[in-house]
């Protein structure tokens, strides 16, 4: 076969729906269809697109790199031929970005300003996924980086849409001289008797995620130290032998912190990005998608920690999806 816009378009319903069923409804078409092309589409690329997961299914790494090449195509294929009075308005009007603390920001700016040098972007910073919702709802902001949790889907009214850019497994900092640092994964129950660090509440469901996490594995973490800061304050607090801490897979560690998976791989989180479609064409939406995206994928080449993982848990395996 040969890949064509279509393919690429069942690729991204998918990817947005979570579910082979829901993007068969979003398409037109029945689910056995949708989920025979899907296997046609992950035969002629020789690997799985897909795992499933608990809330349906996500995308596997090799996935996360065929949907961004995807939403690129098609992004460029639907503006051939088109400058269209909303992308002229863009030109004049700046693009108010909220955003969490995630490592994707920086590279997302850097290639929207590339690709799109008519944009004008300002950034703010802010931390909880629920105030970026409000911010968002009261014409505060056009879009935004945000974050929630599989089973705790960020809520929001019809003026707003979102996109998943990832879901991510969550993997654990230690202390260089840890007595766990020598295990390829680590079982959350082994770190039953450990000192965390715990970012604030995010609005998201962050702390409730966390415990709920601890309490499946049998344990209520003993001590608990809440701290907001940067990545690398938090990083100095572990090296310093003061605790540990759940991170993000793409943390690049310090020479004095080794960063584990968890077995199992009990917390997940995705992060999304939403915007105002009132405010924000289609056009620049793809840009600042296939930006975070390409960020990402730029952050997982940077995490040998990550690419080691991913290589254990995506082997490759008939297809998926529900």
């Amino acid at each position: 076969m040969e890949l064509e816009l279509r393919h690429l378009r069942v690729l991204c319903a998918i990817a947005d729906t979570g579910s082979v069923g829901r993007a068969a409804a979003a398409l037109g078409a029945s689910q056995p269809a949708t989920s025979t092309q899907l296997r046609r589409i992950e035969r002629h690329l020789g690997a799985p697109l897909f795992e499933r997961a608990a809330s349906g299914v996500v995308p596997t790494c090799f996935g996360v790199e065929v949907l961004a090449a995807a939403r690129d195509v098609l992004a460029r294929a639907d503006g051939l031929g088109r400058r269209g009075v909303d992308e002229s308005a863009q030109a004049t009007t700046p693009l108010r970005l909220a955003a969490t603390l995630s490592p994707v920001l920086p590279g997302l700016l850097s290639r929207a300003r590339r690709q799109r040098p008519d944009l004008r972007l300002t950034v703010s910073s802010v931390y909880r996924s629920s105030d970026i919702v409000e911010l968002l709802e009261q014409g505060g902001a056009d879009a935004a980086l945000a974050v929630d949790y599989p089973g705790r889907e960020l809520r929001h009214s019809p003026a707003l849409a979102h996109r998943s850019i990832v879901t991510e497994p969550t993997f654990v900092a230690l202390p260089a001289g840890h007595r766990l640092r020598h295990h390829t994964e680590i079982a959350l129950a082994d770190l039953a008797g450990e000192t965390w660090f715990l970012t604030p509440d995010d609005g998201a469901g962050w702390h409730e995620v966390f415990r709920g996490a601890c309490a499946a594995a049998g344990f209520t973490p003993a001590t608990v130290h809440e701290v907001l800061g940067g990545r690398l304050e938090l990083q100095e607090l572990i090296a310093a032998g003061l605790g540990i801490s759940v991170v993000q897979a793409t943390t690049r560690p310090l020479v004095e912190v080794v960063v584990k998976p968890l077995a199992g791989t009990p917390i997940w989180f995705r992060q999304l990005l939403v915007w105002r479609p009132a405010a924000v064409s289609d056009g620049v939406v793809e840009t600042l998608y296939g930006a975070a995206t390409a960020a990402y994928r730029g952050l997982v080449a940077g995490s040998p920690h990550f690419r080691a993982w991913a290589a254990r848990t995506y082997r490759p395996s008939g297809p998926t999806g529900p």
